[in-house]
């Protein structure tokens, strides 16, 4: 579904991509993990096409999404549904014009059949009756499902998740590591998350991507992460510090 050849990127003189190369495989969830400012989220970027590569072609569903610009691109992206990490709902808006968003500015579907879908997506991520809150008067767990709920609402083909359970609690994280294991089983969407969250990263995915100094240094299934001797897999999984941390390493002056 995604291949991602030989992607370049960088802000004035740092390097984000050097030839980065991955597949995503039609159906499967890829976890991309990494430190702070090692450009997970660049990434997730670049797929949905808010970014531009310096070089290299991103090819979703056999289209080079780098090509496309304008309606081009907007008709394009319709294909995707995005997490983003704060739910990035519209404080002025309700839920339901919140969820229905897309609907209403991409569709010509009836304000009741909107009303309708919206209700739907509410009941797949466990929210009924919310309809006409504003997002103000919920709590930290609730936008975060609410956005799940925007992001299926269009039907997407390809999910984007970035770092899914960051500003929850443990318990409520784990509830959204299930709510995405379970819209992946019930829509058959491939999805793609970035997190540094190794729970949540174990929890969702088909395969786990390691991004380091601007390349995808492993490849591999939960099982085979867990057992890596990969030496640079191993220091970022189990959390262990060995030997001084850089600014760029460490996120301060790195990127997203």
């Amino acid at each position: 579904m995604i291949e991602i050849i030989n992607l370049c990127k960088s802000f004035n003189d740092h390097m984000v991509f050097d030839n980065l190369n991955l597949t995503i495989n039609t159906g499967e969830t890829m976890v991309i993990i990494g430190r702070s400012g090692v450009g997970k989220s660049v990434l997730l970027k670049h797929i949905i096409g808010i970014m531009k590569p310096d070089s290299g072609q991103i090819i979703i569903d056999g289209t080079d999404i780098t090509k496309l610009a304008g309606k081009e691109l907007d008709n394009f992206r319709v294909r995707f549904g995005m997490l983003f990490q704060g739910a990035a709902l519209f404080d002025s808006l309700t839920i339901e014009e919140n969820i229905g968003f897309n609907l209403i500015e991409h569709s010509n579907m009836p304000k009741g059949d909107i009303r309708n879908r919206v209700a739907e997506c509410l009941g797949l991520v466990g929210l009924k009756g919310i309809e006409d809150l504003k997002p103000a008067e919920l709590s930290g767990g609730m936008k975060k499902r609410v956005g799940l709920a925007r992001a299926i609402c269009m039907n997407p083909e390809i999910m984007l998740y970035d770092e899914p359970t960051t500003g929850v609690d443990p318990i409520m994280g784990d509830a959204i590591n299930d709510l995405i294991k379970n819209l992946h089983d019930k829509l058959k969407v491939t999805s793609v998350a970035v997190t540094h969250d190794m729970v949540s990263a174990y929890k969702i995915a088909s395969r786990i991507a390691m991004l380091y100094k601007g390349k995808i240094v492993a490849v591999s299934t939960p099982n085979e992460i867990k057992s890596t001797t990969n030496p640079i897999v191993k220091q970022f999984i189990t959390g262990a510090a060995i030997g001084p941390i850089t600014e760029n390493e460490e996120g301060e002056g790195g990127v997203r």
